[in-house]
């Protein structure tokens, strides 16, 4: 096997293990996104059992690892402690690294399996290991209030809500992946206070993945401002969203 190729694959398995500890910090877990350790490994038999066609396999399941729609999922509301995480993802880590210590320097016949055993143990330990240390601890927080709407407020590089304006009002979405706390919203240019409801007029104090709410909007309104924060988070995010009034869509211009 040829030191490039391996460069290549360190290389490859370097960023998706940052990939996974990116994510983590978002509090998101790989779920089709493990199918890049399988993808790695089969990238490493290929030459060693001199089949071209496992090659091919492998880099399929990586490309599926990287752009499946599900490659991350929010990770689950209630866990364990970080040690008792890492036990499972500890395990496979030292097994990975005593079997990969234990190989010869010399391939032999009917080993070739190995390293690519022992590269995907270590590989899955690692990544086990980065979910267990950097997705950030839930705590049950009080539900965010009033003084949200004066503390400083993030506005995130990619939007966590999105909306939809109809006739019965302005239909806010979580489109995050993961669920948000809720503090309250205020019509565009008002300074107003009102609490996130649901469309049957239940209030919000979280919106789940996936899930709308309604915003009571008028035709006269431009735009809204929601104060939120991720469940794992403390400090408050601001989305804002501004279109044209549906009492002036007459007047609109379109350049």
């Amino acid at each position: 096997m040829s030191g490039p190729l391996l460069l290549a694959l360190a290389l490859i398995a370097v960023y998706w293990l940052a990939r996974v500890g990116r994510a983590a910090r978002l509090s998101l877990r790989p779920a089709q996104a493990w199918w890049g350790v399988p993808g790695l490994a089969l990238l490493l038999l290929a030459p060693l059992l001199d089949l071209p066609a496992l090659f091919g396999v492998g880099a399929a399941l990586l490309l599926l690892s990287e752009f499946a729609p599900a490659a991350f999922v929010p990770a689950p509301a209630e866990l364990p402690g970080r040690w008792a995480q890492a036990g499972w993802p500890l395990v496979g880590v030292v097994l990975g690294a005593g079997l990969l210590t234990a190989l010869p320097p010399a391939p032999v016949a009917g080993q070739g399996a190995l390293l690519p055993l022992a590269a995907s143990l270590l590989l899955a330990g690692a990544a086990g290991l980065l979910g267990a240390l950097l997705t950030p601890p839930l705590h049950r927080r009080a539900p965010l209030g009033f003084q949200v709407r004066w503390n400083r407020t993030v506005t995130p590089e990619w939007p966590d809500l999105s909306v939809t304006v109809t006739e019965q009002g302005a239909y806010l979405k979580n489109v995050s992946g993961r669920a948000l706390r809720l503090a309250g919203w205020s019509p565009a240019g008002l300074n107003a206070w009102y609490r996130v409801r649901g469309p049957g007029g239940t209030p919000l104090l979280e919106l789940r993945s996936g899930q709308e709410a309604l915003l009571p909007v008028t035709a006269q309104d431009s735009g809204v401002r929601v104060w939120y924060a991720p469940l794992r988070a403390d400090e408050a995010h601001l989305f804002r969203a501004d279109w044209t009034p549906p009492a002036r869509a007459e007047s609109r211009v379109l350049n």
